[in-house]
């Protein structure tokens, strides 16, 4: 892969000891990038705001992990968000209390091309190679960018895998994608510039008003658009599939046992005012009612919030003893964070829809502790041949790429299952494969590449330590 190298150097008033501890936390974290990390240690998550102008105005997250630490003399930080890359920090003394600090990033040119077109360039097309063009659109940056980190790596995985068998029909198969910033309407226009390049099949792995405005931008052009995470459903069609969990199951595997363990029956429910909460928090009334429990308050807030004082206030004074979020990505590291800094998690138990393997790495072992989930995939669930998947992946993209999840796995076998439908009906309409996809298989089993996608089983995990630990499949 092509890369760009910029390096910059500047002189400070520390020692590289000093400066080193400031890291990531505590007083003056901030020094780099904003750069926050709760433990400088290899393979410690990590995230920084680099800006993207002169002045300062407008900044993109950058999320990583450290692949390299040697404490006051370097870092080194491989990124997943929003390009693949890797910033290497350099500290050295000069004189007895001052460092010369030298920040080299590599940036490839998916990154410069990332850079050009959030500038508003337009991105390169693809040659006419003769390949058969699948679109894949993700949160590479923006709020979602926290659970979207391997979304990409696996789409790319599934193709690499469909060329390796021979492609689709005797064609080579290549992948387009795009990060939507987590915004809807930046996702149409992806879609429809998609379309445009003569992908038949786009995979939505973003948020559920991505997935409608694609599904609206695409309307009429003989297109499947196929969400694969989780979504509280609806606007479906032959043309439109919507794969992954729904609130509904997963609100069933929760709420009850959760009331049952803790004693505890008054919800408090915190969400983002859009379409995934509202229909999250109107499924979630219906099972808390028949459960026994009872809803005492509900917070819906824009998505990208990074402040939730005002909605722990909120449930301290409501006589909340549960919480239910359905916030994602950012807005839940946010808001666990917080929850945890205010000692809400000693006297409220929470259950989070959106809690996989990134977004916890993010909230952090100590915020995260005790928070429960279900879900259809965990990295280190027991789904059969999870650990060969695993090892391909690994191999593919090196130790420190960012976890497998339920927001990542689900795009992986959706774009088999797709290859598998059109090799065997290559001339076939958006239409045909779309209710091919959607064709229910008499025995169905978990093994990775067989799974049921339409109503997956789901499985409980509870954060133990940093890690999510299943506990129990759902019945």
């Amino acid at each position: 892969m092509d890369t760009t190298t910029v390096a910059v150097e500047h002189t400070v008033a520390h020692t590289p000891e000093a400066l080193f501890a400031l890291f990531g936390a505590g007083r003056g974290a901030g020094w780099l990038f904003g750069a926050h990390c709760d433990d400088v240690r290899v393979g410690a998550p990590v995230s920084l705001r680099l800006p993207l102008d002169a002045d300062g105005r407008h900044e993109v997250e950058v999320l990583g992990r450290l692949a390299r630490v040697v404490p006051g003399v370097l870092l080194d930080i491989e990124h997943a968000q929003p390009w693949r890359g890797r910033l290497s920090l350099r500290l050295a003394p000069v004189g007895t209390d001052r460092t010369r600090v030298r920040l080299r990033a590599d940036v490839p040119t998916e990154g410069l091309e990332w850079l050009l077109h959030r500038r508003g360039i337009p991105l390169p097309e693809p040659p006419d190679d003769g390949s058969l063009r699948l679109g894949v659109i993700t949160n590479a940056s923006g709020p979602g960018a926290v659970y979207s980190l391997s979304a990409e790596l696996m789409a790319e995985l599934a193709v690499a895998e469909v060329n390796a068998d021979g492609g689709i029909a005797g064609r080579p198969v290549r992948l387009v994608a795009a990060d939507d910033g987590t915004d809807a309407r930046q996702a149409a226009t992806e879609a429809v510039r998609m379309a445009r390049l003569g992908c038949r099949a786009v995979f939505v792995n973003s948020t559920s008003a991505s997935f409608e405005a694609v599904r609206h931008a695409l309307a009429g052009r003989d297109v499947l658009v196929v969400h694969s995470v989780l979504n509280e459903g609806g606007g479906a069609s032959p043309t439109a599939v919507r794969f992954g969990e729904r609130p509904r199951a997963q609100l069933e595997a929760l709420v009850g046992p959760t009331m049952a363990t803790t004693g505890a029956r008054h919800w408090f429910l915190v969400g983002e005012d859009y379409v995934w909460s509202h229909g999250v928090h109107a499924a979630a009334r219906r099972v808390i009612d028949r459960a026994g429990g009872a809803v005492v308050g509900e917070s819906l807030t824009p998505l990208g919030t990074s402040d939730f004082t005002a909605v722990l206030e909120r449930i301290g004074t409501s006589g909340a003893d549960l919480v239910l979020s359905s916030l994602i990505g950012a807005d839940e590291v946010a808001f666990e964070r917080q929850s945890a800094d205010a000692g809400l998690r000693d006297a409220v138990r929470t259950v989070s829809l959106v809690l996989e393997e990134s977004t916890l790495a993010h909230i952090g072992p100590l915020a995260g502790q005790g928070l429960r989930t279900a879900l259809a995939y965990f990295e280190n669930g027991p789904i059969a041949g999870n650990d060969a998947l695993l090892q391909r992946y690994r191999a593919a993209y090196g130790t420190w790429a960012p976890a497998v999840t339920a927001l990542s796995e689900t795009v992986y076998e959706s774009i088999h299952r797709y290859a598998r439908v059109r090799h065997r009906d290559p001339g076939g309409s958006a239409a045909d494969h779309g209710r091919a996809l959607m064709r229910r298989r008499a025995g169905a089993v978990d093994v990775v590449g067989a799974r049921d996608l339409v109503t997956p089983t789901l499985y409980v995990a509870e954060a133990v330590s940093g890690q999510l630990r299943v506990v129990g499949e759902a019945r």
